[in-house]
């Protein structure tokens, strides 16, 4: 059976931080494929102004063609919105009896799942990998000693989607922070600015 990590995010954009995140779970973990989730409306998110769902997508698909290991999944485009990760956790596992998911999340999201829509649910459906952010992680919090929720050592990266934003916004290059094929797009289409 396959174990395949579900990374969720806008990705708007994606940036090499999500590429050198991916690799590493693909890597140094026993997950066998990491799945790129790009979501069109994270509930937590509501009002943020984000890309058109299909050129985030895009610049994910283009991010990923060279990447063994990792792909892309649009399956919350065919959801109802805003994406709750329980309800497409459940789909995953409906439609692909024969492999074992993982949710792949930050300390930033561990410290807030208490808040999560049906979050033990998630829980009972799948493990959760957690790799640090900058934060402290509290293990005064009760789900940090959840015997489905494993941290893991992956490197502290310094990257930011909206940081990367703000960049653009200002006029600045962002080149060498995001995957050449996506910064070939985004340049092309003059986004964020």
């Amino acid at each position: 059976m396959k174990k395949v990590g579900l990374y969720f995010g806008s990705f708007n954009p994606i940036h090499n931080g999500h590429l050198a995140l991916g690799n590493y779970f693909a890597r140094h973990t026993d997950l066998n494929e990491v799945w790129f989730v790009v979501s069109p409306q994270n509930p937590f998110k509501v009002g943020n102004v984000i890309l058109e769902d299909h050129h985030r997508l895009e610049m994910v698909r283009l991010a990923l063609e060279d990447q063994a290991n990792l792909f892309i999944s649009d399956i919350e485009f065919s959801l109802s919105k805003p994406s709750y990760t329980i309800n497409t956790i459940e789909h995953l596992v409906k439609i692909n009896p024969k492999k074992q998911f993982v949710l792949l999340m930050g300390e930033d999201n561990l410290i807030h799942f208490q808040e999560w829509k049906k979050n033990q649910q998630i829980l009972a459906l799948v493990q959760a990998y957690v790799y640090p952010r900058n934060y402290k992680i509290l293990h005064s919090n009760l789900s940090f000693e959840h015997k489905k929720i494993k941290l893991v050592k992956a490197p502290k990266l310094d990257y930011s989607s909206k940081n990367i934003r703000k960049i653009l916004r200002e006029g600045e290059s962002v080149k060498d922070l995001i995957p050449n094929a996506s910064w070939a797009y985004l340049e092309k289409n003059g986004f964020y600015k």
